[in-house]
């Protein structure tokens, strides 16, 4: 009789859905170079489905008992190489009139980078430089910026929206409130939120 070997899956089902994100992200940047109704109206539901499974894959892993390394890895690679593109699309993109100002973008990969050197340098130190709720809630405004943008692209390109399509318009108006709170508030988080991460390995930076 064969010796029942345990069989371990490092692509599970959170996993799968994580590299369905990096799919969809890539659909999204080939999307938003085609400047038409139905290019921004891809790009839209990609991000926005994308968007949905970064709160997905790390709810089933951890309520299926799935967590492994790989999805550790992937999954917070596969939220910053979404936001990033998103927004440097938004600081480039001539459509619409409204830019998002290069120094965010720049501001926002910046922390990306320093986030995961420092996670990195915890990591050879032995520890673990958890996620707190300030970075939640930056990617939380970082998503609402980029998806209120997709809606206005998408329906401001459409001859006849309609009449929903002509109220979610009106609300993702580049310099609306909505635009405007999500993106500062963004901001406002990214530069918060890293600075936390800092003091929080201060003593790793330091040594002892």
């Amino acid at each position: 009789m064969m010796p029942c070997i345990p069989h371990i899956r490092a692509v599970n089902l959170p996993n799968a859905i994580t590299v369905s994100r990096l799919i969809l992200t890539a659909i999204f940047v080939i999307a938003v170079g085609f400047p038409t109704t139905t290019g921004f109206a891809i790009a839209l539901v990609t991000f926005s489905v994308a968007a949905a499974t970064d709160w997905l894959d790390g709810y089933l892993a951890r309520k299926l008992g799935l967590v492994t390394p790989l999805g550790k890895l992937l999954d917070p690679l596969a939220d910053k190489i979404l936001v990033c593109a998103a927004f440097v699309y938004f600081s480039a993109q001539p459509v619409t009139g409204y830019h998002a100002p290069v120094w965010v973008t720049c501001v926002i990969i910046a922390r990306e980078f320093l986030v995961t050197g420092l996670r990195q340098i915890a990591v050879e130190a032995g520890q673990v430089l958890a996620a707190d709720n300030l970075g939640k809630w930056k990617t939380t405004f970082q998503l609402t910026f980029c998806i209120t943008g997709l809606v206005w692209l998408t329906f401001a390109s459409m001859a006849n929206p309609g009449a929903l399509g002509g109220l979610l318009k009106t609300l993702a108006t580049p310099g609306s409130w909505l635009m405007q709170i999500s993106l500062w508030a963004a901001v406002a988080l990214t530069l918060i939120s890293g600075a936390n991460y800092v003091w929080s390995s201060r003593k790793l930076l330091v040594g002892r």
